[in-house]
């Protein structure tokens, strides 16, 4: 994979980044099914993966993709599939399994505008989706939110080493903006060190134990007791994983709260204001989950409000206020679908809010 990597910057689109990423970080197996806004990355994938002799299938459907590949990480390898919003809904009893079999998925997320079809418009309208879950009973995913097509790839790389560090599904969440634009990005070396899954991979039973990876657990003690393990396991992820971006927060009286392509504009709106004599920070959680609440509330303790920008009806917003627990008053800027609220239109609203 030589000839992907180079030492110059080079013009790329997100959903292309993505797909090049995943194939330097050694994704070994691609299991996918085209849906605007991210049906690039299958497209890369599709020659790049069967040029290396590695396997790509174009599925009959979501499911059959999300299926694939758990069975493919099962076996250890990496393994990836991607798609958007309303057909991530169709893989949520797939990932509620992966989760319960602790198996080393990554899925890639390339949000649109929803309820149901919606539109292909970008949204983050999946925030809930990814980091609450739809599928059935206690799990979480480990989701990494980039802002820009530089963070892509770097998360990207990011999502296949906690996925088998962690033994849990992890998902990069973009949408259709990031998937979409194109900006200059350096593909550097994967620059994590591999795990060794040999001690529960299926790998065939030669001269070992047979192995059984399952999700069902008969007795009700000993699903209390899994469930104890896998919480146990979320919580060092909360300790060792969480990431997130801040600036200007010191001095701050406002900080504002985004994550994805939005925080873009954010970053502007918060230089707009400084420019107005108004202190305003930033906050970008990288990680969805784990949620830098502690921090969060941490900064709760010294300013005068948060205002949340987000591009769909107040999702994020609702964990903003469970971190800071009413000790400061929490605003929100919204728009349902499209292109984030403009740096001018962010700025305006903190000066009203002011």
């Amino acid at each position: 994979m030589t000839e992907c990597l180079t030492n110059k910057k080079v013009l790329i689109k997100g959903n292309y980044a993505i797909a090049k990423a995943a194939v330097l970080a050694g994704c070994q197996c691609y299991f996918g099914y085209p849906i605007t806004p991210q049906s690039e990355i299958g497209e890369f994938m599709s020659g790049k993966m069967q040029e290396l002799g590695r396997a790509y299938v174009s599925a009959e459907s979501e499911l059959a993709a999300i299926n694939m590949t758990l069975g493919a990480c099962s076996t250890g390898v990496k393994a990836m599939s991607s798609s958007s919003s309303c057909a991530v809904a169709l893989m949520q009893e797939a990932l509620s399994y992966a989760t319960a079999d602790e198996l080393p998925v990554v899925l890639v997320s390339v949000m649109r505008g929803g309820p149901g079809l919606g539109n292909i418009y970008p949204s983050q309208g999946d925030y809930f989706q990814s980091t609450k879950g739809g599928g059935n009973g206690d799990y979480k995913l480990i989701v990494l939110a980039p802002s820009t097509v530089q963070e892509c790839v770097d998360l990207t790389y990011k999502a296949f080493y906690l996925a088998h560090k962690y033994k849990n599904p992890t998902v990069l969440l973009a949408d259709g903006l990031l998937g979409q634009m194109m900006e200059p990005v350096e593909f550097k070396p994967y620059p994590y060190p591999e795990i060794d899954n040999s001690a529960w991979a299926l790998s065939g039973a030669k001269g070992r134990d047979g192995r059984v990876i399952r999700s069902y657990a008969p007795l009700a003690d000993n699903q209390c007791e899994f469930l104890k393990k896998l919480y146990a396991k979320y919580k060092t992820i909360e300790e060792n994983e969480t990431e997130w971006e801040e600036n200007g927060v010191e001095d701050a009286d406002i900080v504002l709260v985004s994550f994805g392509s939005t925080s873009r504009n954010v970053r502007t709106a918060a230089k707009l204001c400084r420019e107005k004599g108004l202190k305003v920070g930033i906050f970008r959680p990288i990680t969805l989950f784990p949620f830098p609440s502690k921090r969060l509330q941490e900064i709760s303790t010294k300013i005068k409000k948060f205002v949340v920008v987000e591009v769909n009806m107040g999702q994020m917003v609702q964990d903003v206020r469970l971190a800071v627990n009413g000790n400061v008053h929490v605003e929100q800027i919204n728009k349902g679908v499209g292109a984030p609220p403009s740096p001018e239109e962010i700025a305006a609203r903190i000066e009203e809010l002011v």
